[in-house]
C-alpha cells in the first residue's frame, strides 16, 4: 500500500544536470550586466543596448528553466 517515491527518475536526472545550472548562471550574469549598463549612462543607444542584453539574459534563464521542467 505504501508507495516509495522514485528518486532516480528521468526528470530528476535531467533537472540535476550541471549544464542546465551553468546555463542559468550565465543568463543571470548577462542580465546583471544589462541592468548595470541600464543605469551606467544616459545615452539613448546605451539604453537600447542594455535592454537588449537584459532580454537576452532573461531568455537564456527561461530556456534553462524550461529545460529543467522538460517542456
Amino acid at each position: 500500500m505504501d508507495q516509495k517515491p522514485k528518486y532516480n527518475t528521468e526528470s530528476m536526472q535531467r533537472a540535476n544536470q550541471t549544464s542546465i545550472y551553468q546555463l542559468m548562471t550565465i543568463g543571470v550574469i548577462v542580465s546583471i550586466i544589462g541592468v548595470f549598463l541600464r543605469f551606467a549612462g544616459d545615452s539613448m543607444m546605451l539604453s537600447i543596448v542594455s535592454w537588449v542584453i537584459l532580454f537576452v539574459g532573461a531568455f537564456i534563464c527561461c530556456k534553462a528553466v524550461f529545460k529543467i521542467l522538460g517542456s
